[in-house]
């Protein structure tokens, strides 16, 4: 883990933990051809996702991740890493997403969080507004996929139950 400033440990973090240039790295996660053909199996069955056969005839000449399953291969690294379930509220949306380059069996994937902004909620001021630019590489550093995400996160952590 990569970081401009130093944060709190995960389980600790609230909002006030991501200021702006705050840049972190996780991951690698390895993609393998099963989980490929298994996720596009169910959510987006193209040739070029789920048949290794038809896929070496298509353009990419050789299966390739859905872009959905990139972003959740994200979401997994920004989860176990990046956001503190316990503050992070919700999000309200994402910018710009961009699925850059195609993702193979036998990538390795990493995620770069840099936080852009960050504001408290002028309705709700026990929480912040926190805008991250995400990019995930691949094992050459290549950026495979972009987006800008609005997090929602506490300011004070709840008590647990």
């Amino acid at each position: 883990m990569m970081t401009a400033h130093a944060t709190p440990p995960l389980a600790d973090r609230t909002f006030d933990a991501y200021v702006p240039g705050l840049v972190e790295t996780h991951g690698p996660l390895e993609v393998t051809e099963s989980e490929i053909v298994a996720f596009a199996s169910s959510f987006d069955p193209h040739d070029m996702h789920v048949d290794p056969e038809a896929a070496r005839r298509s353009p990419f000449g050789g299966l390739i991740a859905s872009g959905w399953h990139t972003t959740a291969l994200m979401m997994r690294l920004m989860v176990g890493g990046f956001l503190n379930q316990r503050a992070s509220v919700a999000s309200p949306g994402v910018d710009e997403l961009r699925w850059l380059l195609p993702v193979r069996p036998g990538d390795l994937l990493r995620a770069r969080f840099t936080v852009l902004s960050s504001r408290v909620s002028t309705s709700k001021p026990d929480r912040g507004l926190v805008r991250t630019r995400i990019e995930v590489l691949n094992q050459r550093d290549e950026v495979v996929m972009s987006q800008v995400m609005m997090n929602l996160i506490l300011r004070e952590l709840p008590s647990r139950a």
